[in-house]
């Protein structure tokens, strides 16, 4: 009981990073310019790595630069940048349901990098949460345009490997360094293209300023290290089944914030998301005291 105690502690503090995304839409539909997505994603993750870098003042050493630029790109990068892809595409309830297939393939990375066991009921939970997604929402009216598709599955594919590679790269630093290491390189990547590719961003408003603050500390610093914190305690799969949470606190949002009817389709999607997840995570409750994540590789320390 004790295990199951600190196990749920771990899930719900982990939970609440999906959860605090699912705001996303709406704070960057109220607060920020339209049009600048690449920029918006920089601004996102490079000052908030920055300022977590200067808080721990510990730079990556031998191995750890290389994967932390790896790590940037697959979380941050080339996942947001395929999302935005995928959003302007594609209609808003497509792009959720495409992006929600990230479960499934982790289960199948974890397996050919973690060597976990594939569970049918964590696969079947997968398939309950993207059909609850769906219901969730997907209108009648959703086109689909495969550039989007194809954009969508990337970066769904891009978080499910930097997900199980986070765990498997387990570094030799606190989850806090970790985050600033992944988030400051991420940003860095993120800038060739937002200045290359989009037109400078006009002069921010107070309101401007206030958004992406928000989704810098809030909904990247803070999320992502509770993310990370929980993908160093709990099983990739249960931690990428939360995931779910997102477009369901997103869609709670927009009733209730925004005054968007909900149908009795939409309560049946809420239904199947918290089935899934209550699934999952029944799936992969530990019956034993957690497995830590795998022992860090032996680096060379600089002198």
């Amino acid at each position: 009981m004790k295990t199951n105690s600190r196990y749920v502690a771990d899930l719900a503090a982990t939970a609440l990073a999906p959860a605090i995304w699912g705001s996303t839409y709406i704070v960057t539909t109220s607060f920020l310019p339209a049009g600048y997505p690449l920029t918006v994603a920089m601004l996102r993750a490079l000052p908030a790595g920055l300022l977590l870098l200067f808080l721990v003042r510990k730079l990556p050493f031998g191995i750890w630069w290389e994967r932390a630029f790896v790590l940037g790109a697959l979380n941050f990068s080339f996942f947001w940048a395929m999302l935005f892809v995928s959003a302007y595409r594609l209609p808003g309830g497509v792009a959720a349901t495409v992006g929600a297939v990230q479960p499934l393939i982790v289960i199948a990375l974890s397996r050919l990098f973690l060597g976990n066991t594939i569970r049918p009921l964590a696969v079947l939970a997968g398939l309950v949460g993207m059909a609850g997604v769906g219901l969730l929402v997907l209108t009648p009216k959703a086109g689909l345009d495969p550039i989007g598709v194809a954009a969508g599955l990337a970066g769904a594919v891009s978080m499910a490997f930097g997900t199980v590679l986070t765990r498997r790269w387990a570094p030799p630093v606190s989850n806090l360094t970790f985050t600033a290491w992944q988030l400051t390189a991420g940003g860095m990547l993120l800038v060739p293209f937002a200045f290359f590719l989009e037109p400078a961003l006009p002069m921010p408003t107070a309101a401007n300023i206030a958004g992406i603050v928000y989704l810098g500390l809030i909904g990247a610093a803070f999320t992502y290290l509770l993310w990370f914190r929980g993908l160093s305690r709990i099983e990739p799969s249960a931690v990428a089944s939360l995931g779910f949470l997102s477009p369901l606190v997103a869609t709670l949002l927009g009733w209730l914030a925004l005054g968007q009817s909900l149908t009795p389709v939409q309560i049946g999607g809420f239904a199947m998301v918290l089935a899934s997840v209550w699934l999952s995570q029944r799936t992969m409750m530990p019956l034993r005291p957690i497995r830590p994540a795998a022992s860090p590789e032996p680096v060379n320390r600089p002198a």
